[in-house]
């Protein structure tokens, strides 16, 4: 652990999560304010630092690093970025908060994490659901024994292709794999990934098949896999980003030998439990800012209070499962 006695962030990016799921947050959390934004556009940057009451912006992230007030930075970037602007901060003695994945591909989650090694500053990652009350209590009921033993884990996902994804002269960044490292896969489902390794432990065995299968864009749009976690655990998912309204689905089921308990992991339907006694519905809200409670354990961690775990070598299995589902290696 550091001892940092007021964490003075510095974002490199002031995207559409930042407004909202995180950027609030940094200045709820006692002992931890915002100093300075960068976006390489500038008139973004200055709109994000006014808006927000900021004191100053930047054009260029080396900047912002050496800013002298900033001694942590949040890299709220697209995914072929955040290796850069990580090693760049802690060359510089400066802890890092990274959006998830914390890389377009495993082989850079490996690089970042000697770096970690080398300098001794820590590295987080934004898989903030690991903390939200909502997934919360879905470990606490598989841990509670109430649906048996765990035999079996399936994911489904499947959604109708987003506007923009019809626009060929200017998609998605989360659809061109050199930045994004894949498609909405690439987006989306490590969340889910993240999740089930911190219910079950770690994905030692992972295949996968992909394909495109509406034509929208290059990156793959339907995906199918399976897996294995150490304890001989077998999982399974299906994704689908370009499916009919009618076949929208957004479900994880966890098998037991008494019952079955299934969540959504994006829009926060209701937990349910289905056992001999019957089905029972937990609905456990979050608050307001997702990544609040993240961004605390961080903070506290920062500060010499706590251990946060959700680093850069937690979060590397994430991307070494992503990468043999979709075959990179």
């Amino acid at each position: 652990m550091t001892d940092i006695k007021t964490i003075q962030w510095g974002f490199i990016g002031c995207g559409e999560v930042t407004e909202k799921k995180s950027g609030p947050a940094f200045s709820i959390v006692p002992g931890s304010k915002v100093v300075a934004v960068m976006s390489r556009n500038k008139e973004k940057a200055r709109s994000y630092a006014e808006r927000h009451g900021i004191r100053r912006w930047y054009s260029d992230a080396q900047e912002l690093v050496d800013d002298p007030d900033v001694n942590a930075v949040y890299i709220a970037t697209p995914p072929s970025t955040h290796t850069t602007f990580a090693i760049m901060a802690m060359k510089a003695g400066k802890p890092v908060y990274v959006e998830k994945p914390i890389a377009s591909n495993y082989e850079d989650c490996c690089r970042l994490n000697r770096i970690v090694e080398k300098t001794g500053v820590p590295c987080f990652v934004a898989y903030y659901r690991r903390l939200l009350p909502y997934f919360l209590k879905v470990g606490e009921l598989i841990r509670s024994g109430a649906i048996g033993r765990v035999i079996n884990v399936q994911i489904r996902f499947a959604v109708p292709p987003r506007d923009l994804d019809y626009n060929r002269k200017d998609l998605p960044w989360r659809v061109q794999p050199d930045i994004a490292g894949g498609g909405y896969f690439y987006d989306l489902a490590p969340h889910q990934i993240d999740l089930l390794q911190q219910y079950f432990g770690p994905i030692i065995e992972a295949k996968g098949y992909k394909d495109n299968r509406g034509g929208l864009y290059e990156a793959e749009d339907t995906v199918s896999a399976c897996f294995r976690f150490d304890s001989g655990l077998p999982g399974s998912g299906s994704w689908c980003f370009v499916a009919h309204e009618s076949a929208r689905e957004d479900r994880i089921e966890i098998i037991g030998d008494r019952g079955l308990l299934s969540f959504s992991v994006f829009t926060y339907e209701p937990i349910v439990m289905q056992t001999e006694r019957g089905r029972e519905e937990f609905v456990v809200p979050n608050p307001e800012h997702v990544q609040l409670p993240m961004i605390q354990s961080v903070v506290e961690h920062l500060q010499g209070l706590s251990i946060c775990s959700c680093d850069s070598v937690s979060a590397t299995s994430v991307n070494w499962v992503i990468d043999r589902i979709l075959g990179k290696f």
